[in-house]
């Protein structure tokens, strides 16, 4: 986090993924809904974030901060550390999906097409309902860059045997906090490409003058998560059996919590921000989960994939009314984004003039988000029935889109 901007979260849904050919009916497609059900949970609980963003009371500290936080304040950021690494892995498994659709010149077009569109979205569209400043003086770099990058360096990969995909990925998944030990450039271009490529934490990247990159998302470290998703993407074929792949995923995913849990304990190895003992149990064991998402640390992957793959293994086959709406969110991630990020905007400009604030205080000193001044927002209770009010009203729009795109096949729907 950097100045109040945090990573905003988005998963990327290809128009044709998670759809499996059955043998019963040839020709006929379905969407794999313990997928959908697992992305429509993490967009939720994303937008628990975003929401507290915009309108938790401005006096409010970091919820990560020990020395301040109270146990729910602090789950209520935590508990979102699962939508980033999940959205990164799952878009992993989509991309696999696309490409036993298309040949591999086709899958590797499709790929850097992708890319390019999401990092073009991130810059133009994403920044300015962040900043809603027209003249881009900020440009902030989050999860959906690393995504679009991510897939264009998956296509120079694609033609590589899937065994030697997976090595590069694990390598990097395991092996990328060694940098944590190394002296590394503080100037030059060296500094940029270094942070912008393997360290990035809110990172401040001068573009002249009067422009700056704020970039939070490290490319190499969230391209070894999409590297992993995508060879576990094999896992998804029609031809593969059910029960061999709930087990690959129940054991995968406790063994990631189990290295989670020992490296932790250990505290050597995995997070460059070790856990200590706090003046009450309580707080230690926040310490404990407290691990490092900028750049994302390997315990703090282990910690959030984890439990991800074990969650897939159980809900393959769970259908109840609650999973039927996180179907409704998990079926249009994309156009799910575009529009809670806009209408938390558009809620928070309504909320600022409503709770009697000015024009003369749309802008605070040192502070990147319009319409934040003193004494603007909710306590927690406040963000959360603000976060309920905002899930509801996306529930509708998210529908119809979801029956639209089940009806039609018009090119552009493959970018929304």
């Amino acid at each position: 986090m950097f100045n109040g901007v945090k990573a905003g979260y988005i998963y990327i849904s290809f128009r044709e993924t998670y759809k499996m050919t059955t043998t019963a009916i040839p020709g006929t497609k379905y969407r794999i809904e313990s997928i959908d059900i697992l992305r429509g949970l993490i967009m939720l609980i994303m937008a628990i974030d975003h929401t507290r963003d915009f309108f938790i009371h401005s006096g409010a500290d970091n919820p990560l901060n020990l020395a301040t936080t109270t146990p729910i304040y602090f789950f209520t950021r935590w508990i979102t550390h699962y939508c980033a690494p999940n959205f990164v892995f799952l878009s992993g498994i989509s991309a696999y999906l696309a490409g036993t659709r298309r040949s591999k010149t086709e899958f590797t077009s499709f790929l850097i097409k992708r890319g390019l569109w999401l990092i073009v979205f991130e810059v133009v569209f994403l920044t300015f309902a962040l900043t809603l400043d027209p003249m881009y003086n900020i440009i902030v770099l989050q999860v959906i860059w690393v995504i679009g990058f991510s897939m264009i360096l998956l296509a120079f990969l694609v033609r590589a045997p899937l065994a030697v995909i997976g090595v590069i990925g694990a390598i990097i998944f395991f092996g990328h906090n060694i940098l944590d030990l190394v002296t590394l450039p503080k100037t030059g271009a060296a500094s940029v490409l270094i942070t912008m490529f393997f360290t990035a934490a809110g990172s401040v990247i001068p573009l002249g003058k009067s422009h700056i990159l704020l970039d939070l998302y490290a490319v190499i470290p969230w391209t070894g998560v999409m590297l992993l998703g995508y060879v576990f993407g094999s896992l998804y074929k029609s031809s593969f059996d059910p029960q061999k792949r709930k087990c690959i995923l129940l054991v995968t995913g406790c063994s990631f919590i189990l290295v989670f849990l020992v490296l932790r304990f250990i505290n050597v190895y995995g997070d460059p921000a070790p856990w200590s003992i706090q003046k009450t149990a309580t707080l230690s064991a926040l310490s404990f989960l407290n691990t490092s998402k900028y750049p994302p640390s390997l315990l703090y992957l282990c910690m959030t994939i984890g439990p991800a793959l074990v969650a897939l293994s159980l809900i393959e086959n769970v259908k109840n009314k609650f999973t039927s709406i996180l179907i409704v969110f998990g079926n249009v991630p994309f156009f799910y984004y575009f529009l809670h990020i806009y209408l938390i905007r558009v809620l928070d400009i309504v909320v600022f003039f409503a709770m009697g604030f000015n024009t003369s205080q749309i802008r605070t000193p040192n502070q990147i988000f319009l319409f934040q001044p003193p004494a603007f927002g909710f306590n927690l209770a406040g963000v959360y029935l603000m976060w309920l009010f905002i899930v509801t009203i996306l529930y509708f729009p998210c529908r119809w889109y979801s029956k639209y795109k089940r009806t039609h096949h018009q090119w552009w729907l493959s970018y929304l």
